[in-house]
């Protein structure tokens, strides 16, 4: 599988859906509290901004914008990232969005 394949692979079947529960789990305690704190408030704007740059880099893949070198780097952060191992985390740990911690 090319870099740009497993890039857009966990892009869309990992990251991306991890960003999109850990905003239901956000919107859920919101309701539950009937009101949203600052932290909320400011996790639930950090992560939208991430999605959204996300959902453009796999359109930049759809388009050949990215090649495969610039793909294994992305890989490769990702998955340090998701092993809480890289020095830029892109405000995931794929451990963390799923107990639901802010990282």
């Amino acid at each position: 599988m090319s870099y740009i394949a497993r890039l857009e692979e966990l892009l869309t079947k990992s990251v991306i859906p991890d960003i999109k529960d850990r905003l239901d789990e956000i919107f859920e305690e919101i309701a539950g509290n009937k009101e949203a704190s600052e932290d909320a408030k400011e996790e639930i704007e950090e992560l939208r901004e991430f999605k959204s740059d996300l959902e453009d880099l796999v359109e930049d893949i759809a388009n050949g914008d990215i090649d495969d070198e610039e793909a294994k780097e992305l890989v490769n952060d990702i998955l340090a990232a998701q092993k809480g191992e890289a020095e830029e985390d892109f405000g995931f740990v794929e451990e963390d969005i799923a107990e639901g911690k802010k990282v």
